[in-house]
């Protein structure tokens, strides 16, 4: 896509819509830590994204989720990018516009959040199934490896008994209540942060200002396309690699630019038909 030029003629450094996402994604933060420290009430258990399946989901959490934040380096990082990119779409866009697209990409990426998620539980439950119809330690302690490897360390002492005792049935009973237990903990893991909005914020801004350079660490200079392509590449590769103790939602980022870009490839092809009856 070709630069869009913008008069600097009424630029607003702090545009309406960008600085109210930053003052209520501020009070949503101030909020959760109140209220864990006062009243003992998590509100990421509440209005963090939950699993579907999961009994504390609510569709609402696909609004609430991305008003939440996990840490105050998770809030200042997105806020910054927000205010950094935001502010000259806002300004290119209009308000109404540039919070349509917030909207839109930050429940996009919650919904390829959750499509990732369905494809990993129903594997999870596939191998449930499989390893009760041949149930042995060795095949439970298969399923941890590739499923919950975290917790193998403290079902360690259940496998070696199980593997001493296999002929005790009882063990069968237990590994299958482990196993549904497990599964329960990862759909009840809840998602928070506004970065798939934010991604999609930076896939836009690659879209409309190719060329514009983007200063790494206030230093080394990159063109905008090749900033948002070399980061989506680093999530994609992250996201399929699914490292040990990476609890970041890496196909929710690569939702909200996937969502990003058709819904402006959407509007332009309404642009360029209307242009096209003049």
């Amino acid at each position: 896509m070709n630069d869009q030029r913008y008069s600097p003629r009424g630029f607003n450094v702090l545009p309406p819509v960008v600085k109210n996402l930053l003052i209520i994604n501020g009070l949503f933060f101030l909020a959760q830590l109140t209220t864990k420290q006062v009243f003992q009430i998590d509100l990421v258990d509440y209005l963090g994204m939950h699993y579907f399946g999961s009994e504390k989901f609510n569709p609402a959490q696909l609004v609430t989720y991305m008003f939440l934040h996990g840490s105050p380096t998770h809030i200042i990082f997105n806020m910054f990018a927000l205010w950094m990119f935001g502010n000259t779409l806002e300004n290119v866009w209009g308000g109404k516009r540039f919070l349509v697209y917030y909207m839109i990409t930050g429940i996009g990426a919650a919904l390829i959040h959750m499509l990732v998620l369905w494809i990993d539980i129903s594997g999870m439950q596939a191998d449930i199934t499989r390893v009760m119809m041949e149930p042995g330690p060795d095949a439970f302690a298969a399923f941890v490896n590739e499923h919950f490897s975290s917790y193998m360390p403290q079902l360690s002492s259940f496998i070696a008994e199980w593997s001493a005792n296999p002929g005790n049935t009882s063990y069968i009973n237990d590994a299958s209540r482990y196993m549904n237990e497990l599964a329960v903990i990862q759909m009840d893991i809840p998602t928070v942060g506004a970065s798939g909005a934010v991604f999609g914020i930076l896939l836009a801004f690659g879209m409309m200002f190719p060329n514009a350079l983007i200063y790494l660490y206030f230093f080394i200079p990159i063109k905008a396309k090749w900033f948002v392509i070399a980061y989506g590449a680093m999530e994609l590769y992250l996201g399929f690699a699914n490292n040990a103790g990476d609890n970041v939602a890496h196909f929710a980022h690569l939702g909200g630019m996937i969502f990003g870009f058709f819904l402006i490839k959407y509007w332009n092809s309404r642009i360029n038909r209307f242009k096209s009856w003049d």
